[in-house]
């Protein structure tokens, strides 16, 4: 006989991982007819609110390493989205910064918020009660994290 606690249904993360995922692929036909992958559209969104940020500040923006976000940007460089420069203060940081390409991205994928929020939108999860779903979902994040508050 198995154990509650190890029956798929009671597990937190299989949720978290299956929702994930489903939300990643409802992402795929919106960004790739622009060749974007979703990890580039979280970049550009980062961006968007502050451009000329450091790696590190993207990465830690995104709770990911450095080594992870480099060969994205990389990529993204490559396409004419954005560039790398090395940082006035000190040589060994590298600013990421939009170019007009990465900056009109942003008028060109107006519509993607919307339409994925009307793919999540359920019984359970409706406009009013989303932000009170963020601060549960970012709790979560901080905890895990090890971090007190979301940036």
């Amino acid at each position: 006989m198995i154990k509650e606690e190890f029956r798929l249904d009671n597990q937190l993360c299989f949720r978290l991982y299956t929702a994930s995922r489903l939300l990643t692929q409802a992402y795929h036909p919106l960004l790739s007819v622009h060749g974007l992958t979703y990890p580039q559209y979280l970049v550009l969104l980062v961006l968007w609110e502050k451009d000329a940020q450091p790696v590190n500040d993207i990465a830690k923006r995104l709770f990911l390493e450095t080594n992870t976000v480099t060969p994205l940007l990389q990529r993204m460089e490559k396409e004419g989205i954005l560039i790398r420069t090395k940082g006035k203060k000190d040589a060994r940081q590298m600013i990421v910064s939009l170019t007009e390409k990465g900056r009109d991205l942003q008028n060109i994928l107006a519509e993607v918020p919307s339409a994925i929020g009307n793919k999540v939108i359920c019984k359970s999860v409706t406009p009013e009660n989303a932000p009170e779903l963020f601060r549960k979902l970012d709790d979560i994040i901080a905890s895990l994290s090890g971090s007190t508050t979301r940036t």
